[in-house]
């Protein structure tokens, strides 16, 4: 006699992501080249700029190493732009499965930006491979630090993609909007410099950026000699909340009128 499963709503709902995240890996490699793309593309773009960076600067660049100052803003950056990017489109690519009562919007969300949590834990493995053989200092002197400021850019990517994905469903045109908004992002998110470049009576023009101190404070975390001067945790955990907050209260307010459009 055929046991049937009884299964509460978190079970299922796992089960739902864990489908979708299938799903996002099996239509994210389905290229002859397959995963290993998807790594070695951020990986080269990382170290060539890292590299050549570090060539042209010749030392270090507040205490740290150039390279390594380099790597530690590109792969933050790749990290929340591909992410915003994944979260926002995930809504409209699966709309044709919440024709099943289980699969809910926020669960396309939630399976995309765990993909590219998980290609962004290998960009970094490779970059550090890349590391050891060019012979460059591993160190990471704080690493729950480093962790934290990741995960909460994660998180902070992730709600300001759930929140374009429910609008993009009302105004289409919104993704170029956020597509233009977002490249700058790339250079007023202390990448390429420190804020400690700048006098301090110009900190208030780009320390209100939350990415800038999610950068700033993971290379405090890997040397704890560069200083976290003009920044904060507790900035970014604050401003990570809000948002999640506010990502939630327009997913709640709008979802189901959105995917019926």
């Amino acid at each position: 006699m055929t046991r049937v499963i009884k299964r509460n709503k978190w079970e299922i709902w796992r089960d739902v992501i864990f489908a979708l995240f299938v799903r996002e890996i099996r239509t994210g490699f389905n290229d002859k080249f397959g995963i290993s793309w998807s790594v070695i593309n951020p990986v080269a773009f990382i170290f060539i700029l890292s590299f050549v960076r570090g060539k042209m600067d010749g030392g270090d660049s507040h205490t740290i190493p150039t390279f390594v100052y380099m790597a530690y803003g590109l792969i933050l950056i790749q990290s929340f732009m591909q992410t915003l990017s994944a979260s926002a489109q995930s809504i409209t690519k699966a709309k044709t499965l919440f024709a099943f009562r289980q699969v809910q919007p926020i669960s396309a969300v939630i399976a995309a930006s765990l993909f590219e949590l998980l290609v962004k834990v290998f960009v970094t493995l490779g970059v550090v491979l890349i590391m050891y053989f060019l012979g460059e200092e591993i160190r990471v002197d704080n690493p729950l630090l480093l962790i934290f400021c990741f995960v909460l850019l994660w998180l902070f990517s992730m709600s300001i993609g759930l929140i374009f994905g429910v609008i993009e469903l009302y105004v289409k045109e919104i993704k170029k909007f956020r597509e233009l908004a977002s490249r700058p992002l790339f250079f007023v998110s202390g990448v390429f410099f420190s804020l400690q470049d700048f006098p301090k009576e110009y900190w208030y023009l780009i320390d209100w950026n939350p990415i800038l101190h999610a950068i700033e404070l993971s290379r405090f975390s890997a040397y704890t000699t560069y200083g976290q001067s003009g920044v904060s945790v507790e900035y970014l955990s604050l401003i990570t909340l809000c948002f999640m907050f506010l990502a939630m209260a327009v997913y709640k307010g709008f979802w189901r009128q959105a995917i019926s459009r």
